[in-house]
């Protein structure tokens, strides 16, 4: 207060410079340890950039913040500012206060995580709460289930979007309001195309380029990438190698140019010899209609290596057969795919930043082992 008495009402001089390092923010970890993604000022003021241009951010702009601010919900509280928008902020995510503040503040956009979606279709309050000041729902950080995006779009309206993405480099792709059609569902299943500030290829193991349809890692170039991770020179030279940041999202391109993440490549299964993506079976998993949410993980096997074992929340009320779950997925995928047994559980564990934990999964199932794979 002294200091602002002093300088008047001048405002404030601004030292630092583009090529200052500015943020350090963590991964999510759900890999291996957090890593610190150092950041100049120059790749903040990029991503901002990228964000209003490619975000279908509302003019008169009025922001609820209920994610981490930490992740990815704090990457639009700049942009908000920006374009001269509120940004409004709850302390954790309580589904009434959520819906409370939506409708008293007029909030006109938003960023969720897919559990935080669920809950909100599942209260009871949300009948009753006028939302009509909507304009964007963003959501990401994990899949989403098609029939529940769906329901999200009868209920609430024509206002998802969602984005891709990492610490590492934020963001890469979006797939935008009019690619939300409920007639082309499977569109759904897409993490999007990339944003006009991101040069997106899809490589091999050699850092070739790969044909339309066949799968390899996204590797990105942009203004906005990350310059570093914090005391960690040799991460830093294998993720940001030839000048690309290797993701290590292994992903399709089809002839639109449109994106399907098949999953992490260090999540990848491989059982009696096939590789296989725990994504391709939780997006087939996920279309059922008593299955609310899902994770697949490899499990120890003597005769598989790996077996496929999908772990399934079901949709309240519903009592889901495993056997027509499991005979769901291989209709759809074919036998190498299907889940050789299927556990329910009441919830799946989460990371900070509303991720399935599948470290927390796997232990269960490989602790005592000398490695995590077959």
């Amino acid at each position: 207060m002294q200091a602002i008495e002093i300088e008047g009402h001048a405002s404030a001089h601004c030292f630092a410079g583009p090529d200052d390092l500015s943020t350090l923010n963590y991964t999510g970890g759900t890999t291996g340890k957090s890593k610190g993604a150092l950041r100049y000022h120059r790749e903040n003021a990029g991503a901002a950039a990228a964000i209003l241009a490619d975000f279908e951010i509302p003019e008169d702009a009025r922001y609820l913040a209920v994610a981490p601010i930490s992740h990815v919900a704090g990457t639009k509280v700049l942009p908000t500012l920006m374009r001269g928008g509120t940004v409004h902020m709850l302390k954790g995510f309580d589904p009434e206060a959520v819906l409370a503040t939506i409708a008293r503040e007029r909030i006109n956009f938003t960023l969720f995580v897919p559990t935080m979606i669920y809950v909100l279709l599942d209260h009871p309050a949300l009948s009753r709460t006028d939302l009509s000041s909507l304009e964007l729902v963003l959501y990401g950080a994990s899949a989403m289930s098609p029939s529940r995006l769906i329901e999200g779009i009868e209920r609430i309206g024509p206002v998802f979007s969602q984005l891709y993405g990492q610490t590492e480099c934020y963001p890469i792709s979006v797939l935008r309001k009019k690619d939300h059609d409920p007639r082309t569902p499977e569109l759904f299943l897409s993490c999007g195309f990339p944003i006009a500030a991101c040069e997106v290829r899809i490589l091999d193991d050699n850092d070739q380029e790969v044909k339309t349809g066949e799968a390899g890692e996204i590797c990105v170039r942009a203004p906005h990438v990350m310059a570093e991770y914090w005391k960690r020179p040799d991460i830093t030279a294998e993720t940001l190698k030839n000048g690309w940041v290797h993701t290590g999202d292994i992903a399709r391109k089809d002839e639109r140019g449109y994106m399907f993440i098949l999953d992490r490549k260090k999540d990848m299964i491989v059982s009696g010899g096939f590789n296989i993506f725990p994504r391709e079976v939780e997006d087939v998993l996920s279309q059922h209609a008593d299955v609310a949410m899902v994770a697949v993980v490899g499990i120890p096997d003597e005769k598989w290596g790996e077996a496929v074992t999908a772990i399934v929340v079901p949709r309240e009320g519903a009592k889901p057969d495993p056997d027509e779950l499991i005979n769901f997925v291989k209709t759809r995928k074919g036998s190498a795919h299907a889940p050789k047994q299927i556990q329910f559980v009441k919830q799946l564990p989460m990371t900070g930043v509303g991720k399935v934990d599948k470290k927390v999964l796997r232990a269960g199932f490989w602790s005592g082992r000398d490695r995590m794979v077959g």
